[in-house]
């Protein structure tokens, strides 16, 4: 799972129509696509306060729920 870097979700949200600032935590290769839909920590890898997940179009924010 991703891991976003930003302290609370309702920022994450603020942040749509940019790029994604994250940081990879999967042993098996890249999670991050450009294009797609995936789920995110945050605000940490190790703290868990918040889920979500982020549709990004084109290296950008589209959505987030």
């Amino acid at each position: 799972m991703l891991s976003a870097r930003y302290p609370t979700k309702k920022l994450l949200k603020a942040s749509v129509g940019l790029p994604l600032h994250y940081e990879e935590t999967s042993m098996f290769g890249p999670e991050y696509t450009a294009t797609g839909e995936f789920a995110v920590v945050g605000p940490s890898p190790t703290t868990r306060t918040w889920f979500a997940t982020v549709v990004m179009r084109d290296g950008l924010i589209a959505k987030v729920t």
